[in-house]
């Protein structure tokens, strides 16, 4: 669903045990890069994080019927749904986004999100958008913590979790490389990144590229031990009468938000960097940067419709570490 990054890195010496490995799992692009004094070790690993990216796959999917993501839409309207320790976590952490952003960050999106076919070019009508509109509200999903269930508060609600669940996925694989005594990789699952230490002594260079020139970077971000998220309109997108129908739905209105092209954001994990991605894309520069200034330890970059780029004070700060071209400018 997600923003393309270029992972511009140097050669790595003929002896290194730089091991990588390229899936396509949950309907996007699934990168892992590591480093392994035992290439056996490594590539069970890697093996442990595709695993890892499938089984969250199953589970949260909204197109697999059998995944506990569609039995909550299926039966959560008619009463208390139990869910697993898991998905009641994830949930409460996106409700977190949701009052975070004043209800831009809505799962609920998917009451209108759901008619939309990107492949296919189909919109709802302007009538049935506003029919289920009012199915979109975070507020409509209740969660009872001593009984682990969530209960819809009224008809036409349905819940995807495409806007935390692939950092969330991420950040569970960099967990699980840790845990294997991994100290330098990289997990990328479509526009979202996490970058496990550093790449032979310098740190990873994240290229975020042009919204509108598939094949041209326009910033370069280095990391350490941090996470990349980007949201922007020509990933699920299709063009009809000139307008550009992509899959960022602003939930005030139903439709694609319009005004950027895209949204990436810098942070501690990934889970946090892709909850705030959506939202800063429909708030716009302006008012998208006021919601990253005043998380602690959070940067963006935004790129409107006009081509132009605006980034936060973090960045600002940075401007020796940070590759951006002469004409971007910055909004406090």
């Amino acid at each position: 669903m997600f923003l393309w990054v270029a992972l511009l890195a140097g050669a790595v010496p003929a002896q290194a045990q730089w091991l990588s490995r390229d899936e396509a799992i949950m309907g996007t692009a699934i990168r892992v890069e590591l480093w392994s004094d035992d290439k056996a070790a490594g590539e069970a690993a890697i093996d442990a994080v595709m695993e890892e990216m499938h089984r969250i796959d199953r589970e949260m999917s909204p197109f697999k019927p059998e995944s506990e993501l569609s039995r909550i839409n299926r039966e959560a309207a008619d009463g208390p749904v139990p869910i697993s320790a898991e998905m009641f976590d994830i949930l409460s952490r996106s409700i977190e986004f949701s009052k975070l952003s004043g209800g831009v960050f809505d799962i609920t999106f998917s009451s209108v999100g759901y008619m939309y076919d990107y492949r296919r070019h189909i919109k709802p009508t302007d009538s049935e958008i506003e029919k289920a509109l009012p199915g979109i509200n975070y507020r409509h999903l209740l969660l009872d913590k001593d009984k682990r269930t969530i209960r819809f508060a009224r008809s036409g609600v349905r819940i995807d979790l495409g806007g935390i669940g692939k950092g969330y996925a991420v950040d569970n694989c960099i967990a699980l490389l840790k845990k294997r005594g991994i100290t330098h990789a990289l997990v990328t699952a479509g526009g979202d990144s996490r970058v496990l230490g550093d790449r032979e002594g310098r740190p990873w260079m994240v290229g975020i590229r042009d919204p509108r020139r598939r094949d041209n970077v326009v910033a370069v971000i280095p990391l350490v031990n941090s996470a990349i998220s980007t949201s922007g309109d020509y990933e699920r997108f299709f063009e009809l009468d000139g307008v550009r129908y992509h899959h960022i739905l602003n939930p005030k209105t139903g439709r694609s938000a319009t005004g950027v092209h895209s949204a990436s954001v810098i942070g501690p994990d990934a889970t946090t960097t892709d909850g705030l991605t959506k939202p800063v894309f429909i708030l716009g520069p302006e008012k998208g940067l006021k919601l990253i200034e005043s998380i602690p330890g959070v940067d963006a970059v935004i790129i409107d419709a006009e081509g132009r780029m605006f980034y936060s004070s973090g960045l600002q700060n940075k401007q020796r570490e940070v590759s951006v071209p002469r004409e971007s400018r910055s909004v406090k």
